[in-house]
């Protein structure tokens, strides 16, 4: 299903369903994110703003940019702060964001849905400061491999949300071909039980120093 349809449909239901992924990834961001000092944060795929007041707790100023119209709203009913501007973008075409000294970008269960990853992280070389971090948190490709994908229930039946299966290597070769190192790569369990599947792949990119 076309992402930004599903997207629009989802959004009613989207912080009430069960929804063990969604709420893993926000305890994984937040692990990873807790040592990392940062000040101007690009929220690529805010959602309903979940995890967009954390980082605007943390940060004196967050761009939270989404495809949804229908989650963006939400996430403005959500969000009082003076700190969030919301702006609805495309990030598979030329990103058109103010500002190129970001030194965080977050991604939360985003780059499943995008096709070309390179693309993605030669747009943030364009828009983080050197020493910048990007984080991504993502559906671990292990559940992918076995036809896990982003999903929900509607009157009419499971809607399927078009998906892409990217591995490891994927997001590290787009990192490096375009100016960043991995700082960090952590796994996460439901119920932390490793014995299991893993959850959710997180990743900490840096953006070299000039």
């Amino acid at each position: 299903m076309n992402v930004e349809q599903a997207y629009n449909q989802w959004a009613p239901q989207y912080d009430t369903n069960l929804n063990k992924t969604r709420d893993l990834e926000a305890i994984a961001k937040k692990e990873m994110l807790a040592n990392i000092s940062f000040d101007k944060v690009l929220e690529i795929g805010c959602g309903t703003g979940k995890n967009t007041l954390f980082l605007a707790e943390k940060a004196s100023s967050v761009m939270a940019i989404d495809l949804s119209e229908e989650m963006l709203a939400l996430a403005k009913q959500k969000v009082d702060s003076e700190k969030v501007t919301f702006k609805q973008a495309d990030i598979t075409r030329e990103w058109e964001i103010p500002g190129n000294d970001y030194d965080l970008a977050t991604f939360s269960l985003v780059l499943e849905h995008i096709e070309n990853i390179d693309y993605v992280f030669a747009q943030l070389a364009r828009h983080l400061k050197p020493g910048g971090y990007v984080y991504v948190g993502e559906l671990h490709p292990f559940r992918q491999y076995s036809g896990s994908k982003a999903r929900f229930e509607t009157e009419e039946g499971l809607k399927v949300v078009t998906c892409y299966t990217h591995h490891f290597s994927d997001f590290t070769r787009a990192a490096v071909h375009n100016g960043f190192h991995l700082v960090r790569l952590h796994e996460f369990f439901d119920e932390d039980d490793r014995t299991t599947v893993p959850r959710i792949m997180a990743l900490l990119f840096q953006k070299f120093q000039a």
